[in-house]
């Protein structure tokens, strides 16, 4: 018998859309690009030879068009794991349940999702402007350990490896490793990306070592980060999506994978505020290889 989402569970508007995200079923793309500021949705968007909706809801604006024959959606999720919590669950639900029915189509479809973020980078190798590829994630946030199956889908070998070398606080809750497809992050990474693990926060203070007014609870974190290695693998860069992103995707049956641009080298000390004028080319080359 197949299970019957209720109300409750999957709100739908009374036009007919998806709660948060305002998106029907039929306006949503297989091949979808994930950016966290809305306006950068329409910068993406600028490079379709043509678009068929346009929908804004909160901070989550959505473009679905045409890129050289290749049906694709732009949505910004804002920031922060907690928010991909609502786009991939919506996503998926726009993908799999039928909304007149309310209970899960008899065949799934699989998304392809690329999220193109900024990032900060941990190691020499990743100054300013470098593009990172998401190989693993680490999830600092703990949005997976809510879900049934994550064990199966982690890489519990170097949760494991990381927690011993971190002396991780258990206060902080339980980090979760997760892979990248393998298929998409080939494609989309090339031979052109800087490829390692990303460390995914649950803040952009405290949770990647950034100390105002309000002490650290391990001064030593980004430290020890920038020296951890795992079978050939280093800590390159912290964001703030990327974990949750991979996550949801694998137990939901989606591809996803996450590329990022540096814009702050933290052993380095500098920044690039002005990045958004160099982002495009990252745009264009998800857009090709997508």
């Amino acid at each position: 018998m197949k299970k019957y989402f209720a109300e409750s569970e999957l709100i739908i508007n009374p036009d007919g859309s998806i709660f948060h995200l305002h998106l029907k079923p039929e306006q949503l793309a297989d091949k979808v690009i994930l950016v966290g500021d809305p306006g950068r949705v329409p910068t993406v968007a600028a490079h379709f030879d043509s678009q068929e909706y346009d929908i804004q809801s909160r901070e989550f604006r959505t473009i679905t068009g045409s890129y050289k024959g290749k049906r694709i959606t732009v949505l910004s999720t804002g920031i922060g794991c907690d928010n991909i919590d609502i786009v991939m669950n919506e996503l998926d639900a726009l993908a799999n349940i039928d909304f007149q029915t309310r209970e899960e189509k008899d065949e799934l479809r699989s998304l392809e999702l690329v999220r193109i973020g900024t990032c900060g980078g941990l190691q020499l190798n990743t100054p300013e402007g470098t593009f990172v590829s998401s190989v693993k994630s680490i999830g600092f946030d703990g949005l997976l350990n809510y879900y049934a199956g994550r064990n199966e889908v982690c890489d519990l070998e170097l949760e494991k490896a990381f927690m011993e070398y971190m002396d991780w606080c258990s206060q902080k809750g339980a980090p979760y490793v997760i892979d990248a497809d393998p298929e998409l992050t080939d494609r989309i990474a090339g031979t052109d990306m800087v490829r390692g693990i990303t460390i995914a926060c649950g803040g952009f203070f405290g949770p990647q070592g950034r100390e105002l007014r309000i002490p650290l609870q391990d001064p030593r974190q980004n430290e020890k980060v920038e020296n951890f290695e795992f079978k050939g693998l280093r800590v390159n860069n912290f964001e703030m999506e990327s974990s949750a992103l991979a996550g949801l995707a694998r137990l939901l049956g989606h591809k996803a994978t996450t590329c990022c641009m540096v814009i702050a080298n933290r052993r380095t000390g500098k920044a690039n505020a002005a990045y958004k004028q160099t982002i495009d080319s990252l745009i264009q080359t998800v857009l090709d290889r997508i």
